[in-house]
């Protein structure tokens, strides 16, 4: 399990970007394309690919969520909802500059792989546009939808890192992203509950 999740991470999120299901292939030798396999050292030991790849993806995450955070204080006047907005964008750029931090710890080029990449809870210039035409509650579902993705994704990418990364501080961040997104996500579905149905007089 641990080898499969390695090469989940590793391989098919980084080298492959997809936009659908990722596959994990046992068999498949890891790609060097895009990240090295050879481990690389930092002050909390050695950097696997794996690490490396989530880190990499953390950082391409928390960019195009930022734009959305970003627009929350002139869409809409609900105070829980630009209290979530700002929750979520003070996490996200601590994890922006920790996810730097540790890939210049592991000597990872500061090159950005996934740019230009529509990925599984990355909102896309079409989407982003949505949001920005957007206003009230219609701009608050719209925002309920992302949101949600983009924290189901976080989610899911960092419990794979926790499994199946080495590094001792980025699967540490892994822990802390898991335990803040699903905190996040009830969050949200407080917030984006169905209007309770009006009683007859």
């Amino acid at each position: 399990m641990r080898v499969r999740i390695a090469l989940l991470v590793a391989v098919t999120l980084v080298s492959g970007c997809t936009t659908g299901t990722p596959v994990a292939d046992d068999s498949a030798p890891p790609s060097t394309g895009v990240v090295s396999t050879a481990p690389a050292t930092g002050a909390a030991g050695p950097f696997s690919a794996t690490d490396i790849a989530w880190l990499q993806l953390t950082v391409a995450m928390a960019q195009r969520l930022l734009p959305v955070l970003d627009l929350v204080p002139t869409r809409t006047a609900d105070p829980a909802w630009r209290r979530l907005a700002a929750q979520m964008r003070a996490g996200s750029g601590t994890d922006l500059a920790r996810s730097h931090q540790l890939l210049a710890d592991s000597g990872a080029p500061a090159t950005n792989p996934h740019e230009g990449h529509d990925m599984p809870g990355m909102i896309t210039a079409d989407e982003l546009a949505a949001l920005r035409s957007a206003t009230g509650r219609p701009f608050q579902r719209l925002l309920a939808a992302h949101l949600r993705a983009h924290l189901a994704q976080s989610v899911r990418v960092a419990t794979a890192e926790q499994q199946g990364g080495v590094h001792q501080g980025t699967t540490a961040m892994a822990t802390a992203v898991v335990r803040t997104g699903t905190a996040d996500l009830a969050r949200l579905d407080r917030l984006d509950r169905p209007p309770a149905p009006t009683r007859p007089a």
